[in-house]
């Protein structure tokens, strides 16, 4: 650690060594009746005795009760801020050494100042003329390394109070400061470089993800070329992971949306209509003719198709189904909407899916995208005699189960000729 980051890191925070009592008074403006009055008060009591032990969580759940019930109150919220500053404080002085072994849960020290900076502003907005609110904002941008905004609010202040000490131990700790850490601290901004863009697309990173190997890709990329083979596409190293197992990694994708938040809306958007096709605009798998309320299983293990379920399951588990017409060689007109019912992911990048058909469109367009065929649908047709159709299948199934059961050709027919079907007999 340098000289600067350990005095940066060593300021001393005033003002939240202690929390204000609550004292007992329900007259006014904003009282409750005595009942719940009192339930706050003892939420305040318990609150104030955590944080006297540093138990500072405890602490933030009793006066986050105490908020709920008597919402705006400037002791509960200058008393939260406080707790959560504490929390922060202590995770910014922890040693990577302690947070290595040891490593902690919950929130991280960026966003409990960002909650105690909520807190601070809202109390200034109810006591703008206090010394308290002043101070407690000010540590709250401290914590969040803005210098610079800490320094103006307690200058702001001390032009009401200028005799105190609080105000003014505070503004002595950040002159203290070297002033070029204070610049750079509060108009650092990040550069666009290589080291933010995906090796694969060439892109900007959309929800990047971290391999064991060190390197980053987006998501959809990395899984996208894992489809073909498993290992690292950088340096070969083969990687263990799979879409349930692999999670977004949180710093670089926070340090990509605050620095750079109009790239990232481009490529969110960009992201989302990959998965949100639209009401005329559907992927196609070309397989076989299907038909309205037909149930069947169906197992993924082409790449090109895994991009698509996975893309699917994102949406609206939408998609078509169409047969290759063999006189044409190309796909037929009409085509069927299924919905994936079920998926389950197997551990090598294959998918079991349960698919249900639900009605039939017309095609008007159809083009390759990504290894896909995407088409426009043209309109919807109505399926007449829709529930005889779907009897037809449950009876089919129940003769397949016959027939299975008895393993003779002799048993199918009869049971066709049972069920009154003697256009399949004659077939």
């Amino acid at each position: 650690m340098s000289d600067e980051t350990a005095s940066s890191s060593g300021i001393v925070l005033e003002g939240i060594a202690d929390v204000e009592d609550y004292v007992w008074a329900n007259e006014g403006a904003g009282s409750l009746p005595w009942d719940p009055y009192s339930l706050v008060y003892d939420h305040m009591e318990k609150g104030n005795r955590a944080f006297r032990e540093n138990h500072f969580e405890e602490a933030i759940n009793n006066y986050s009760r105490a908020n709920n019930m008597k919402p705006g109150d400037p002791v509960i919220l200058g008393n939260r801020s406080a707790a959560y500053m504490r929390i922060s404080q202590f995770l910014k002085r922890r040693s990577p050494t302690a947070s290595e072994y040891r490593p902690l849960n919950g929130l991280d020290m960026t966003t409990l100042a960002g909650l105690a900076l909520k807190d601070a502003e809202r109390l200034m907005s109810l006591q703008n003329n206090a010394a308290r609110s002043y101070i407690l904002k000010a540590n709250a941008l401290i914590l969040l390394e803005r210098y610079e905004m800490a320094r103006d609010i307690i200058l702001s202040g001390l032009q009401l109070d200028p005799f105190s000490d609080i105000l003014r131990a505070s503004l002595q700790s950040l002159e203290r400061m070297p002033s070029s850490l204070m610049r750079t601290r509060g108009h650092e901004v990040l550069e666009h470089t290589d080291d933010f863009d995906c090796t694969l697309c060439l892109k900007f990173l959309y929800e990047p993800v971290t391999t064991p190997c060190g390197h980053s890709f987006c998501r959809s990329c990395l899984f996208q070329t894992m489809d073909r083979s498993n290992k690292c596409p950088l340096c070969r190293t083969v990687l263990f992971i799979g879409p349930r197992t692999c999670a977004v990694s949180v710093t670089l994708n926070n340090i990509i949306q605050k620095n750079f938040p109009e790239e990232y809306a481009e490529r969110k958007s960009e992201h989302d209509r990959l998965i949100n096709f639209g009401n005329d605009l559907i992927p196609l798998f070309v397989m076989d003719v299907v038909i309205p309320c037909q149930k069947f299983p169906l197992h993924i293990f082409e790449p090109r198709y895994r991009l698509m379920v996975r893309r699917i399951m994102e949406g609206n588990h939408r998609m078509g189904m169409v047969v290759n017409d063999p006189a044409t060689d190309s796909i037929a007109d009409f085509a069927c909407e299924v919905e994936i019912t079920e998926c389950e992911p197997l551990a090598d990048g294959r998918f079991a899916l349960e698919i249900e058909s639900r009605r039939r469109f017309r095609i008007i367009r159809s083009w390759d995208q990504d290894g896909l065929v995407f088409l426009i649908i043209g309109s919807y047709i109505e399926w007449q005699r829709l529930s005889g159709y779907k009897t037809y299948h449950q009876r089919m199934r129940e003769i397949e189960k016959i027939s299975s059961c008895l393993m003779g050709e002799t048993a199918l027919v009869f049971c066709l000729c049972w069920l009154g079907i003697s256009g399949v007999v004659a077939g």
